[in-house]
């Protein structure tokens, strides 16, 4: 929230009671009375060319892997092992957030995002969405707006 506040980003924060037993997404947004759609998971993953990327896709698709692999200049990719997220992106799993990752990776962000107004991603902690219009969240973190999602 400080790195959208610092670039004047306005945005809306919507609590929610974290379940480690439940991190369905669609948990997530039903609890909230967000539409499934909107509400977007962030995926952190190493591929075997160039490291590690982000895609984040709405809840209610799944991750192209061949398509992330081929637009971030890999052969292969893989979800990051949840041992390495921390001391790679600053974030736990459950708490992942394409913005203010200890190191600037690339952001997939699938192309369903521009459909919306407004998207809910992670805040960067368990518990906590952000809301903000989707041309912000590419502004802030320089995402590439692609197919990724299936």
């Amino acid at each position: 929230m400080r790195i959208l506040d610092r670039a004047k980003i306005k945005y809306e924060t919507v609590p929610y009671t974290y379940d480690a037993e439940n991190l369905d997404v669609g948990f997530i947004a039903r609890e909230n009375g967000l539409e499934l759609e909107t509400v977007f998971k962030t995926l952190v993953l190493k591929g075997d060319r160039n490291g590690v990327l982000v895609a984040v896709v709405a809840g209610n698709r799944s991750l192209n892997m061949k398509a992330a692999a081929r637009l971030s200049g890999n052969k292969k990719i893989h979800l990051m092992p949840i041992k390495e997220l921390e001391k790679n992106t600053g974030y736990i799993r459950g708490g992942c957030s394409p913005i203010g990752m200890k190191k600037k990776y690339p952001v997939l962000l699938d192309k369903t995002a521009e459909s919306f107004p407004l998207i809910y991603i992670n805040a960067g902690t368990r518990g906590l969405l952000l809301g903000l219009p989707p041309e912000e969240l590419i502004k802030v973190s320089d995402a590439l707006v692609c197919g990724v999602g299936e």
